[in-house]
């Protein structure tokens, strides 16, 4: 099932973000992978899940050859 993260890309966009296993659940945000890491670990997690948001959402369409 599709994970909507509408309102976490409003909040956090063209920033790094720390997610809990059930992927909804933002624990740190910022500038840098290495700081919301260290951040998400400061608080008692050990395998955040990383993700950066995009500043701005574009499509993509194209084919794999």
């Amino acid at each position: 099932m599709a994970i909507d993260w509408t309102q976490i890309y409003k909040k956090y966009k063209g920033l790094w973000v720390a997610l809990k296993n059930d992927e909804k659940t933002v624990l740190a945000s910022g500038r840098t992978a290495k700081s919301v890491w260290d951040k998400a670990r400061k608080l008692g997690y050990n395998k955040p899940i990383l993700t950066k948001f995009p500043s701005k959402l574009t499509s993509y369409v194209g084919s794999h050859q």
